[in-house]
């Protein structure tokens, strides 16, 4: 990221109020809120939408978003998702934690989603509400400036706008240029899975009548089914060794009675991969710019926090940035301050759960028939659900305390991470 004005070279340029770079969850929400308030919101997406995505499970604190946005799910098209299982398929145990047993407040239920199409949706439902989008455009740099922010694609193309939201995805466009992305130790790193179509009736209609996300615990790692409509089975696997392969899908899918009888008939994609995950941004924000969603940081999938806390930081920062607009503080270098603390919360929450995830004595003790599953199982689901800013829930105040947890997420630092390619 340039530190230097480009006013220059922009001097034709039309000015916009606000630029999204990223059309995915994040930046749409934050497009969307935006211009209901008022503003002049252009997003900027290098990808024709609908776009395949992975991170299908929803959680019920998304429910109060959808509403701020005007998105209705349609239950053809998005299963309801009841809640979240735990299965060791060894030993024989499995817990269900049912979003509808969390602390009060706590909405019953959530989504499994094609991403696809919920992005496309979010994305549409942005430009309904008065944003700009355009997709297939690859933005190459961000210069902010003192008085706006100068914005080039790999068009030649080149924009102002008073503020920049990088929404940018796993591609954290602004943390990859000015290197300050930190890989968070002892999370997952690969993640291989395929999609099932063609499920028999009777197991369709067994995975949709609670929609429940099952997490198989296995040596190396653990593993996700989530059922999906039209008789689909998302199944990966996500392993903290860098050796995780489509062979090692292949082989926990055979081993595991579970999914063959799941997938029994079923026809199987090929396996893709991701690498590399399970990170922060040293920086998210700064005069005149911020970072969203997995912009500013991703943690291990395995309790589907991803598309949640980028919506709810997207939401966060608009509710923030638009006053700012109105009243011409958006330069301010301390505007997303509190905005930053508040998701470094969210943030800690997750890693402190994913912390204990990966300790299978801690979790045989938490998620199973162990005394500490009882006692904090409300607060367990509520963590489970998102619902991360309240100051009511005993387990929550547990894993925020916690020295080990604190040190998973402070880290010890790595090598700079592989500059960005043009977004």
């Amino acid at each position: 990221m340039a530190t230097d004005s480009s006013a220059s070279t922009a001097a034709g340029a039309a000015r916009r109020e606000v630029i999204v770079v990223g059309g995915g969850p994040a930046g749409s929400t934050t497009a969307n809120l935006l211009a209901q308030a008022g503003h002049d919101v252009l997003v900027l997406e290098k990808d024709p939408f609908p776009r395949f995505h992975i991170g299908e499970s929803l959680l019920p604190i998304d429910l109060p978003i959808f509403r701020r946005l005007g998105i209705e799910l349609d239950p053809r098209t998005f299963l309801r998702k009841d809640g979240a299982e735990f299965i060791d398929e060894k030993t024989g145990e499995h817990v269900v934690f049912s979003f509808a047993e969390g602390l009060e407040g706590l909405a019953p239920h959530a989504y499994q989603v094609e991403r696809a199409a919920f992005d496309h949706a979010l994305l549409l439902a942005a430009r309904d509400r008065g944003a700009e989008v355009r997709e297939g455009v690859r933005v190459s740099a961000v210069s902010p400036g003192a008085d706006d922010v100068t914005v080039e694609t790999t068009a030649g193309e080149t924009m102002r706008a008073r503020f920049v939201v990088d929404a940018t995805g796993q591609d954290a466009f602004l943390g990859r240029t000015g290197r300050t992305i930190e890989p968070i130790k002892g999370f997952g790193k690969v993640a291989v899975f395929r999609h099932y179509h063609g499920l028999a009736p009777a197991i369709a209609d067994e995975l949709a009548a609670t929609g429940n996300i099952k997490v198989l615990m296995i040596p190396e790692g653990w593993m996700w089914l989530i059922p999906l409509s039209d008789a689909r089975l998302s199944v990966g696997l996500v392993s903290r060794e860098a050796t995780n392969s489509p062979e090692a899908l292949e082989k926990a899918i055979a081993t595991s009675p579970i999914i063959q009888r799941l997938t029994a008939g079923a026809r199987g994609t090929e396996p893709r991969i991701i690498r590399n995950f399970s990170y922060k941004n040293l920086n998210s924000s700064g005069p005149r710019w911020a970072c969203v969603g997995d912009a500013a940081c991703f943690l291990d999938p395995v309790f589907s926090s991803g598309v949640s806390l980028a919506m709810l930081s997207g939401e966060a920062l608009a509710d923030r940035l638009g006053p700012a607009l109105d009243a011409g503080t958006e330069a301010d270098p301390e505007l997303m301050a509190s905005h930053a603390q508040r998701m470094e919360m969210g943030y800690r929450s997750f890693a402190g759960l994913i912390n204990r995830f990966y300790d299978h004595a801690i979790v045989r003790n938490l998620f199973f028939a162990g005394s500490d599953s009882e006692q904090y199982r409300p607060g367990i689901i509520s963590v489970l659900g998102g619902d991360l800013w309240r100051d009511d829930n005993p387990f929550q105040k547990l894993l925020l305390s916690s020295s080990a947890a604190a040190a998973a997420w402070e880290g010890q630092g790595s090598s700079p991470a592989p500059r960005a390619r043009p977004r």
